[in-house]
């Protein structure tokens, strides 16, 4: 083999037979040539790449909406409540995985999207700094914080 196809895998028979376009990123990297969720997606155009940033960037304000909103009247009947709950809760979980997914294209401008669109969501929804000081909150939110 010869040292430019030589991955150090050898010849497993296992079509390890990657262009570098083809590789998937391991640390992190600037650049609009991405995969960010599904495969070939941006691709190669830019205006698709800001889509993807416009994307995660959207995925994370629904997670600090979600983490902060509240739906549930205080006259809700429980079950109901619970059941609203638990919905949300699975929301929350499955948007924060796919948030989690893109992230770890390893695309620096993906990171950053959702590093802004977590603080942009946390600054509108779980700041406070949109209430108004005299009224007094009965409960944080609808959803218990989410832990790691």
């Amino acid at each position: 083999m010869d040292g430019m196809h030589d991955h150090g895998m050898g010849d497993m028979g296992m079509g390890m037979d990657m262009g570098m376009d083809d590789m998937m990123h391991m640390t992190f990297f600037w650049g609009k040539n991405a995969e960010v969720l599904f495969k070939g997606w941006p691709g190669h155009s830019s205006g698709m790449y800001a889509l993807s940033l416009i994307v995660v960037f959207v995925l994370a304000i629904i997670v600090e909406w979600l983490s902060h909103c509240q739906l549930i009247k205080a006259d809700t009947n429980h079950v109901s409540a619970g059941l609203l709950k638990t919905v949300m809760h699975a929301l929350r979980v499955g948007v924060s995985l796919v948030l989690m997914l893109a992230v770890m294209s390893f695309n620096v401008g993906v990171f950053l999207a959702a590093l802004v669109g977590h603080t942009v969501g946390f600054l509108l929804f779980g700041s406070g700094i949109f209430k108004k000081s005299d009224t007094i909150p009965h409960k944080v939110s609808d959803l218990p914080p989410m832990s790691c």
